[in-house]
């Protein structure tokens, strides 16, 4: 069997917008992504790591334990071995208490990758492959947490191009998730319950070929 690790944040998470609420696991893009390769054929399990309010390598000032960089290497020995780590980060890099700027969100994804592939997993076990996967733009943020993401749809520009030039420039796959769904309808944010299985779905067909390219 091959596990994925998901490393990521609320849109992964699968909280419900405007609520505390959570996905369930089937409803959650890495859930439908699970039932979609094992639909496939293929033997996998999708382990999810996934952090309310996670960025890429800052911290919340308010919360603890948000920033993305720190444990991440132990993680990835902890889950070893993987066929596929996927790193889905970016939007909180944006909060309004953060200036940066794509190109700074995208220097922290490299970051990551970096510590991914200095993992000290067993001697043997695969350093795995990545596949950097752009969260959809902030829109105009809407409800409770609109306070806190005033901004981002502005400091969020171009995330997508600088991700890709960083997943090319380290050899790592790369989605737009933007290419299958906006944000949220309701607040511009986070993923709605039908957006997820638009995203679980497309990175399915992403996804199955890196599988099968871990084997060889």
């Amino acid at each position: 069997m091959q596990h994925i690790l998901v490393y990521a944040d609320s849109l992964s998470w699968g909280i419900v917008p405007l609520t505390r609420a959570r996905l369930a696991f089937d409803e959650r893009w890495p859930g439908v992504l699970e039932h979609a390769l094992i639909a496939r054929g293929r033997r996998v399990r999708v382990v999810e790591d996934c952090l309310n309010g996670r960025r890429t390598v800052w911290d919340d000032p308010f919360k603890p334990g948000r920033n993305g960089l720190v444990g991440l290497a132990q993680r990835i020995e902890i889950h070893s071995p993987l066929a596929l780590v996927i790193l889905l980060l970016g939007t909180n890099d944006f909060q309004a208490m953060h200036p940066h700027d794509a190109w700074l969100s995208a220097q922290g994804t490299q970051a990551l990758i970096g510590a991914i592939r200095q993992a000290p997993i067993e001697p043997g076990m695969p350093v795995p492959p990545i596949l950097v996967v752009a969260p959809p733009p902030v829109e105009q943020p809407r409800g409770p947490l609109a306070p806190k993401f005033a901004g981002a749809e502005r400091k969020c520009a171009g995330l997508a191009q600088e991700l890709r030039a960083v997943a090319e420039a380290n050899g790592c796959g790369f989605f737009d998730a933007a290419s299958v769904t906006p944000a949220s309808r309701i607040d511009g944010i986070h993923l709605d319950a039908d957006q997820h299985r638009r995203l679980g779905d497309a990175l399915a067909a992403v996804v199955a070929p890196l599988l099968a390219a871990a084997e060889r």
